[in-house]
């Protein structure tokens, strides 16, 4: 008897609009930059992670589990002070997930959940503060 677990897909982790809003987010992402995308398993209660990286720095890190999708963005201190100096150009949203979000010494571990009201100009924005586009988009 084979008791091997299946390997879930994204179609049986996440509801159809949380891969539509993976896709079409990773669709303007991937006009934008010109880097490695890489997959992995995830690690705690993630199943998956899609990583975006150029030049042995993540720019930034999607996770999967059922039913929830999150996108990892960690900003050192000189991002951290761009933000900063641009959070009013930021929504209020993301202003607060910022503010709440505790500094460790290697940056802003922001856990952006992705769901409807996630702006993808904001998080097209701070990725900008990360690392400048390398494509014309």
């Amino acid at each position: 008897m084979n008791h091997a677990m299946e390997t879930p897909t994204m179609e049986t982790l996440l509801t159809s609009e949380q891969e539509r809003l993976w896709r079409n987010l990773a669709e303007q992402i991937d006009r934008l930059y010109d880097v490695d995308r890489i997959w992995n398993k995830g690690f705690g209660h993630w199943v998956y992670e899609y990583k975006y990286r150029r030049g042995g720095k993540t720019l930034c890190t999607f996770y999967f589990k059922q039913d929830t999708l999150c996108l990892l963005i960690v900003l050192g201190k000189a991002e951290r002070e761009k933000f900063e100096a641009q959070r009013e150009t930021f929504s209020e949203g993301i202003r607060r997930l910022y503010d709440d979000t505790v500094s460790y010494h290697d940056g802003k571990w922001l856990w952006i959940p992705l769901d409807t009201q996630t702006s993808f100009g904001d998080i097209l924005n701070m990725l900008k503060i990360k690392r400048r586009p390398n494509r014309k988009g």
